[in-house]
């Protein structure tokens, strides 16, 4: 009965070279966590065989025999990038290409997630920010995978919860394995050993040896050349001979400084009249005294010449006699060197075998608005590109085993897709720019009939009729939608749920083209609009001349055409109508409160009780 659990089904899932599924259709997505498609793997690249000759005694039998050949290869490698990692412009190196590939995009995120499944992104945006921490640790593992060209991940899963923790291995204790099943030539596993690569063997496992299985490790490698293969070329290869000559040349410097940097002296000693056969004797008696200093050993008593350090052993001495009398004391002229040029010339090359521009480490002063600088911030932006790609490859291998384990399968497996942030603003605003200028071109030709749609779509923008015609689909979708909220906004009424549209102009007209069609029936007919025969109203005799008429009432105009009544001298002292109606109404108010006296009230002024006795 086959073993059915979740490890021993990863197993089976990474033990083929490539992981594809079925999108839909005949549509294939096809997820090359170990790049096999770009470099073949071990037991089949010749070029491998090429590498271990070029590392092995002439005439050994053990020709694969990694530990006297390959692995041994590789701790000499990993000592030499250690010592490189010490000078200054490399580690600075190293530095820039971690925080330029995982530098941030315009939301502050180091990794894009992208799935049309809004879950499976929750579930990676869980894994890589909230577990693996990228944003920390992502730095950090890049820096570690450019100096070995190999970083290691152990992957700790569990089911149902997928990779919950990662624990760094070291490059000297993990061998990589391949081709070790013939039945199954893509099978890879990884030997951990803690005694280091020099230990012994490997396909012979020691207690202390322990081996992991290919969705355990999550394994950085930079695949720039396939001779290092099963491993990765290290970013600081192309510099590492150059280094070695740039070390031995800056010793030369400082050497030569030193032996030679100090003055001579030369010193022209007359010997006068003594014969030719003493003149040694007497030089070297006169270097004695002035090179010299007595010096007698107080616990032995000895009787010493101690050396004089304050003359210098290349001082010269000659003896003169005849014309030239006269004791004289020459000083030579110091250190002439100009050996700097040759450590610039090998600084320039490790800087290009590097492939980082000097603006970035610093090395060249006032470059700010160069033209010249643009381009090296592109070219330097596919040297990134080119180390982010292997890392979203290796992060979507820890992807593919955190939703496996919890459960994911077919389609849904391999719907997502990462991106790490370009570090260029400079390269993205190339595209932009070349964006616009296409559309400019597709523009004008539109515009003057020069070509057809579908010439510009295929040509300029490089579509196929079936892209094209799918882009158009996708136009219509978006007018749809751009309706939708139109009506949603203008009118409160949502299409996809009533049905209905309201206050378009065709809305607008079947007001009034419904009561016209007999079909449709009165109930359709809006009211005030129920006249029973369309063309011209009728016309009631009646009303004729009337405000209620359909005509007013002076349909034909007669009031306009009679001629205007001569102005009289007493029209201008006439008042207007409206102030005749003021004056009326003041006048009234007047007189209401005139008050006439009345002999019959009993109480008023011409009341016989107010005459006095």
């Amino acid at each position: 009965m086959a073993d059915t659990s979740l490890f021993s089904r990863l197993q089976r899932l990474f033990s083929s070279d490539v992981i594809i599924r079925n999108i839909g259709g005949k549509r294939l997505k096809v997820m090359d966590t170990a790049r096999i498609q770009k470099y073949g793997n071990l037991a089949t690249n010749s070029l491998y065989d090429r590498f271990t000759r070029l590392h092995k005694p002439v005439g050994s039998s053990l020709q694969y025999n990694p530990t006297l050949n390959y692995q041994s290869m590789r701790l000499q490698l990993y000592s030499d990038y250690e010592a490189m990692d010490h000078d200054p412009i490399i580690a600075a190196a190293l530095d820039i290409m971690s925080d330029e590939t995982t530098s941030r995009n315009e939301y502050g995120q180091v990794l894009n997630i992208n799935s049309s499944d809004e879950n499976i992104r929750k579930v990676l945006h869980n894994l890589f920010y909230d577990v693996l921490n990228v944003e920390f640790n992502l730095s950090t593992w890049i820096r570690n995978m450019c100096k070995y060209g190999d970083f290691y991940l152990k992957l700790e899963v569990s089911e149902k919860f997928g990779v919950y923790n990662v624990i760094p291995m070291s490059v000297y204790e993990v061998v990589r394995e391949e081709g070790t099943d013939p039945e199954n030539p893509s099978y890879t596993r990884f030997t951990l050993d803690p005694n280091g690569l020099a230990s012994g063997a490997t396909n012979t496992i020691r207690r202390d040896q322990y081996q992991l299985e290919n969705y355990e490790v999550a394994h950085f490698r930079l695949l720039t050349d396939s001779n290092y293969l099963p491993y990765g070329r290290a970013y600081l290869e192309p510099a590492r001979k150059v280094f070695k000559q740039l070390m031995l040349m800056e010793d030369a410097m400082l050497i030569h400084r030193i032996m030679r940097a100090p003055e001579k002296r030369t010193f022209y000693i007359n010997v006068g009249a003594i014969p030719p056969e003493q003149v040694e004797q007497f030089m070297g008696e006169t270097i004695n005294k002035m090179k010299k200093t007595p010096y007698i050993d107080q616990n032995t008593g000895d009787y010493n010449l101690k050396y004089n350090m304050q003359n210098i052993t290349e001082d010269f001495y000659i003896p003169v006699r005849g014309n030239d009398n006269a004791t004289r004391i020459e000083t030579t002229k110091g250190l002439d060197y100009d050996g700097t040029q040759d450590i610039e010339y090998l600084k320039s090359k490790m800087m290009a075998a590097l492939k980082i521009p000097k603006p970035y480490l610093g090395y060249d002063e006032g470059v700010e608005g160069k033209s010249t600088l643009a381009g090296m911030d592109v070219r330097f932006a596919r040297t990134v590109e080119r180390v982010q790609r292997i890392v979203e490859s290796e992060l979507t291998k820890i992807a593919l085993v955190h939703l496996y384990s919890q459960g994911f399968t077919d389609e849904q497996l391999v719907d997502f897709s990462l991106e790490l942030t370009t570090p260029s603003i400079i390269y993205e605003q190339e595209k932009v720019e070349l964006f616009t200028a296409k559309t400019t071109v597709a523009g004008d030709m539109l515009d003057k009939g020069l070509f057809s749609k579908d010439w510009v779509m295929e040509n300029i923008y490089g579509l196929s009729p079936d892209e094209y015609e799918g882009e158009q689909e996708n136009q219509i979708e978006d007018a749809l939608h751009k309706f939708r909220v139109s009506q949603i906004e203008n009118e409160g009424n949502d299409p996809t749920e009533s049905g209905m549209s309201y206050g378009t102009p065709h809305d607008l007209a079947s007001l009034y083209g419904n009561k016209r069609d007999k079909a449709v029936g009165p109930a359709q007919v809006p009211s005030g609009y129920d006249e029973k025969e369309p063309g011209r109203p009728v016309i009631d005799p009646t009303k004729y001349g009337s405000d209620k008429s359909n005509f007013s009432r002076d349909p034909l105009g007669k009031g306009g055409l009679s001629a205007a009544k001569p102005e009289k001298p007493s029209d201008g002292n006439k008042v207007s109508t409206f102030e005749e109606q003021t004056i009326k109404k003041s006048l009234q108010k007047r007189f209401k409160n005139k008050k006439i006296l009345n002999e019959k009230e009993e109480n008023g002024l011409l009341s016989e009780k107010n005459i006095k006795s």
